[in-house]
């Protein structure tokens, strides 16, 4: 398809929100000095271990010469397993300055069920090789280019001795949800269905008519559907509001497609983020474990991922006089951090720095690296969520 010629523009998706408002960059750190908070990106999380997380490089493209950084989860044991894959969105900026999503709580919830996950970054973004291509406010182009490679990440799943052939789900979320409604136009074996969650592509400047592009997106993608899907959006979503939600479904279904709209009120400060929220997991699950009964794929829980941090009796969660090392700088940010919302985390170090981190993928690995790039000596986690971890038997710092 020919590549429009529109003014300069920036295209956002819910990666955008993530990286720009998000929780999982909502990080403060200080050593000794005035409250500082940091929205650079934190260094990147240890995998999951208990997820057996690891990165793989899987082949893609004409030709199959591109390769595409992907972040696989798997139960213990040799499989076969059932699959998920998520497909990601897009950050503002450079592709190439993206960092790898990992959606570790999607993923807990599917390998809890028995299942692998994979998360391929596509062509251009993060790691993977290529260059990233934009079709502008051609948005039916736009979600075709980027299906191309996720079919790439499931016929080399497919090949796999751990991945049950025939068992195979996707998910995407914002720019990845496009994409995922985009691949259900293909027949591809094993596939069974595709879950949608605030899926779509928004371009900002110029004279782009985005919100009816999207729409026209759909209604080709839902003329070509080959599969069943279900869609969830919020209220409260900054980029696609309930009556463009509206929109893009009745397009999409006008011709008999099957596509469950589940429309779940507002989520936190913005339901575009639902997915990367640990607590979105309350609305998703429940939804999405009702749609895998429906095309035939597992859903009963098997296995138990262990929580990583325990909780102490060193201290109530709100006894601030109980903090080791801290100043009363770092006192008076622990009474700020208590207002924050979960999942969260705190650290601190002998040497006095101290961090946070608020919602996220991770918020317990951030808070760690940003209290870390401010200390000589290692940081240790004192709270997490609602609950003190720090060790019950230390009274180190306990200075009021």
């Amino acid at each position: 398809m020919p590549t429009p010629n529109y003014p300069e523009r920036t295209i956002d998706t819910a990666a955008t929100l993530f990286r720009r408002f998000s929780p999982r960059i909502v990080i403060a750190l200080a050593l000794g000095g005035p409250f500082a908070a940091s929205s650079a990106s934190a260094p990147a999380p240890l995998p999951v271990t208990q997820l057996n997380e690891q990165v793989i490089m899987v082949p893609a493209g004409p030709g199959l010469g591109v390769a595409l950084e992907t972040t696989v989860y798997k139960p213990d044991g040799a499989g076969p397993f059932p699959l998920l894959v998520i497909n990601h969105g897009k950050a503002p900026g450079d592709p190439k300055l993206q960092t790898r999503d990992r959606f570790v709580h999607m993923a807990s919830a599917f390998v809890r069920r028995g299942y692998a996950v994979m998360v391929p970054m596509r062509t251009g973004f993060a790691q993977s090789s290529g260059k990233y291509i934009d079709h502008g406010c051609n948005m039916t182009a736009n979600g075709y280019t980027q299906a191309n490679d996720v079919r790439d990440a499931i016929n080399y799943a497919r090949q796999q001795r751990w991945v049950d052939a025939e068992h195979i789900v996707v998910a995407g979320q914002s720019y990845g949800g496009l994409a995922t409604m985009a691949l259900a136009t293909q027949e591809i074996p094993g596939v069974r269905g595709v879950m949608n969650f605030a899926g779509g592509l928004r371009v900002h400047g110029g004279s782009c008519d985005w919100q009816g592009a999207l729409v026209r997106a759909f209604a080709e993608y839902g003329k070509r559907s080959k599969m069943e899907s279900m869609w969830m959006y919020g209220a409260n979503d900054s980029y696609f509001g309930p009556e463009l939600v509206k929109r893009m479904h009745s397009a999409y279904t006008v011709g008999g497609a099957s596509a469950q709209l589940i429309a779940f009120g507002e989520f936190k400060r913005d339901a575009h983020t639902m997915l990367a929220s640990r607590d979105g997991e309350q609305l998703w699950l429940p939804e999405a474990e009702r749609f895998l009964a429906r095309i035939g794929m597992p859903v009963r829980e098997k296995f138990a991922v262990a929580p990583q941090q325990q909780a102490t009796s060193y201290a109530a969660v709100d006894d601030v006089s109980a903090l080791p090392y801290l100043a009363s700088t770092g006192r008076e940010a622990y009474r700020s951090f208590l207002q924050r919302q979960t999942p969260r985390a705190f650290a601190v170090s002998a040497s006095g720095a101290w961090g946070w981190a608020e919602e996220g993928e991770d918020p317990a690995a951030n808070a760690l690296a940003a209290c870390q790039t401010r200390s000589p000596q290692p940081c240790r986690l004192y709270s997490v969520d609602n609950f003190v971890v720090w060790p019950g038997d230390s009274s180190a710092g306990r200075t009021e």
